[in-house]
């Protein structure tokens, strides 16, 4: 049988995502890789650690869509001012823009000064954004769930609202009582405990298990490797 390893909210560690896949022995041939989205945001090799993604991809694993991406489709191709702003002043897509080589005074607005949709051009952006665009929300298997944030409960996957299944938190986590197990990130584990310095997988007793180790904010980057639930992970650096 393959080994299923499952990985999210990498949010441009590219570092600590090659680190990952080589201490699991991560084999394309052998292996199947899920990779949960937030690929972007806060950290500094955003635009690279997209290049990995579509080389996994290309390779054979899957890659589902994440909050981040969502904010970065709606900032540079829709043009949304709410999601520009709070995606540049507050989400970390001040530092993806700046990996593509943008400078800050080309994209950032203050709360006083008028919106206008920057025209950033980057061949490598845009295909970049063309990728993200085409990204699933969820997979469905017979026993189990991959998703970014989590599903809505009572509400069948296929009629959920895609932006519960990138932003949904507490509804997910405290009233799920689905057959599934659903395997999700976007919620930093150490937010389930009481240990704010505890950064591994949780296993919830209503079949979730949340893999988000907050990397980006020093906590680690976990990899969740199936059927035999066995973590890994790559610590970031302090």
């Amino acid at each position: 049988m393959k080994r299923t390893l499952v990985i999210s909210d990498i949010h441009g560690e590219l570092g600590m995502l090659t680190a990952l896949l080589e201490k699991v022995s991560y084999n394309s041939k052998k292996d199947r890789l899920f990779l949960l989205g937030d690929y972007i945001d806060r950290g500094t090799d955003s635009k690279a650690t997209l290049d990995k993604v579509m080389e996994l991809v290309e390779g054979g694993a899957v890659a589902l869509k994440g909050n981040h991406e969502d904010m970065m489709i709606q900032s540079l191709i829709d043009g949304n001012e709410r999601t520009w702003r709070n995606w540049t002043g507050r989400n970390g897509g001040e530092a993806t823009l700046q990996s593509y080589g943008f400078e800050p005074e080309s994209f950032l607005f203050s709360d006083e000064e008028e919106f206008q949709k920057p025209h950033l051009h980057s061949d490598q952006l845009n295909r970049h954004l063309e990728f993200i665009q085409n990204l699933p929300y969820y997979i469905e298997e017979e026993d189990t769930i991959f998703i970014h944030a989590g599903v809505k409960p009572g509400v069948p996957l296929e009629e959920t609202d895609p932006y519960e299944l990138i932003w949904i938190r507490d509804e997910f986590h405290n009233n799920y009582k689905g057959p599934k197990t659903v395997i999700f990130g976007h919620t930093p584990t150490r937010g389930f405990r009481d240990d704010e310095n505890d950064h591994s997988i949780y296993f919830g007793a209503n079949s979730i298990i949340g893999i988000d180790g907050g990397a980006v904010f020093g906590g680690q980057l976990n990899c969740l490797v199936l059927p035999e639930k066995k973590a890994y992970y790559v610590q970031a650096k302090k």
